[in-house]
């Protein structure tokens, strides 16, 4: 039974991936925004919209998934983001478009903490590493879909229409392993639903907690600046032509999934800590390859590849140490105030990076990434020294 329920949440990632705005947004807008006329700059306030909504829920995901528990706010987020994006492929102007991002934001920050926790607090590290792997898988068969659908004549509307199908499908199983979710006895023994829910001032106030909020919020801002500008400096500041910068732009994404999947062969051996350490390691190395002023590309390009490696272990590691580092009693209310800081930081700091490209210079760009992951280090290790659990 425990198999098969792993099995289920290995789904529930990819579709978590599958149904990720970003990747499927970015890649449909430069059709929708032509069809709905409106700014190609308007793709920033859906975006906000979805953001902010996800930001919500994953503050409210503690009370939430007390109440109604992982495996129905898993279903219930699936079948709402599928609902979402069967909108989108219905929808013909942007008002539309507002309106369903809130809901859209809103199921997948709450199946984002559900899930992050209950793996946190179930199932081996390595579990959780190959499950933000398998979320990479889904994050980028939705682009493809869409990339298809608009090569082949059919259209966004049908790569949102695709999209939400599979959605459907998938929470039509995850709604079927509901019985599979009332936990057997082997990982239910550290149950904690009986303990109070937490305002958010009581979680802040939980030694340790501000530290590891401000490394999430770092590590977060750090990949998604990487993700988002990697192509823009490579070609504006290395003078690399378009196609190989935008190839090795996509090689960092695959450094963080394989990475990932690696990650889970030894997590289990040498802790979430070390993982954060050897992880913080290699994507300092990588920063310091792309930041070298010398004239060989290979070492500025592959070194985007090493900083998705080092990327790779740090946010599955953080997660599954939380119920270690501050209780399983507070794990939960926790991980969604952790969810909200990582998706404050992936929001809001890859547009400051493009006003100092603009205004300044793009060449700051490893410096930027630097700046991050010190933060994510200091703040770390600080942790390290608080806690006195051993993860």
């Amino acid at each position: 039974m425990i198999s098969l329920l792993i099995a289920i949440i290995y789904l529930s990632f990819i579709s978590l991936g599958l149904g990720a705005s970003e990747p499927l947004l970015g890649s449909a807008w430069p059709v929708m925004q032509l069809q709905m006329g409106v700014p190609i700059s308007f793709a920033g306030i859906v975006s906000m919209l979805i953001a902010g909504s996800t930001i919500i829920s994953s503050l409210l995901s503690d009370r939430l998934t007390r109440k109604f528990g992982a495996g129905v706010i898993t279903a219930v987020s699936a079948l709402m983001t599928a609902l979402a994006l069967f909108g989108f492929s219905v929808s013909n102007s942007f008002w539309m478009l507002c309106v369903l991002a809130i809901p859209y934001g809103f199921s997948c920050g709450a199946i984002d903490a559900a899930l992050n926790n209950y793996v946190a607090l179930h199932f081996a590290s390595r579990h959780m590493n190959w499950l933000h792997a398998f979320w990479g898988v889904g994050a980028a068969t939705g682009p493809y879909i869409m990339g298809y659908c608009l090569t082949n004549g059919m259209g966004w509307n049908s790569g949102y229409r695709i999209v939400s199908i599979i959605q459907v499908i998938l929470a039509v199983l995850l709604f079927l392993s509901l019985p599979l979710w009332k936990k057997p006895k082997k990982i239910s023994e550290n149950d904690t639903n009986d303990s109070p829910v937490l305002s958010l001032p009581q979680i802040l106030r939980i030694k340790g907690v501000k530290l590891i909020l401000l490394a999430f919020f770092g590590y977060c801002a750090l990949e998604s600046t990487a993700g988002l500008w990697a192509s823009s400096y490579l070609v504006l500041h290395r003078g690399i032509n378009a196609e190989t910068a935008a190839k090795y732009g996509s090689f960092f994404f695959i450094g963080l999934t394989a990475g990932r999947f690696l990650s889970g062969l030894i997590s289990d051996k040498i802790g979430s800590r070390n993982m954060i350490r050897l992880g913080a390691g290699i994507m300092i190395a990588g920063i310091i390859s792309v930041f070298l002023p010398v004239n060989a590309d290979w070492l500025c390009l592959n070194g985007l590849i090493i900083i998705g490696l080092g990327c790779a272990p740090v946010y599955p590691a953080v997660i599954h140490a939380t119920p270690a580092n501050f209780g399983k009693e507070n794990s939960q209310a926790i991980v969604g105030v952790q969810m909200a800081s990582a998706y404050c930081g992936s929001t809001f700091m890859p547009p400051v990076f493009g006003l100092i490209a603009g205004k300044i210079d793009i060449g700051l760009f490893p410096v930027y990434l630097f700046v991050f992951a010190v933060l994510m280090v200091v703040m770390t290790e600080r942790l390290n020294g608080v806690v006195t659990v051993q993860t």
